[in-house]
């Protein structure tokens, strides 16, 4: 499981207390939203050179996250 809150901070003095990367000014909300368009990791950190690798690969594991947490859980069917 990787631990997001080592790439991923919050304070409210950087970008209005939104979600970004730990020493950059690049919100969460940017890195989801580009990959949601299609964009590759590479591409992602070609547009934002203050990104790591292990950032975009929290970006995701965040959005994974998130998704478990809201899916309903659907009954097992019984045989």
């Amino acid at each position: 499981m990787i631990d997001v809150s080592r790439n991923i901070v919050q304070d409210p003095q950087i970008c209005g207390g939104q979600p970004v990367f730990r020493g950059t000014r690049v919100t969460l909300r940017t890195v989801l939203a580009s990959l949601a368009e299609g964009a590759t990791p590479d591409e992602i950190l070609s547009d934002f050179p203050t990104l790591r690798p292990a950032d975009v690969t929290a970006a995701i594991a965040f959005a994974a996250s998130s998704a478990q947490e809201d899916l309903p859980i659907t009954a097992t069917p019984t045989l």
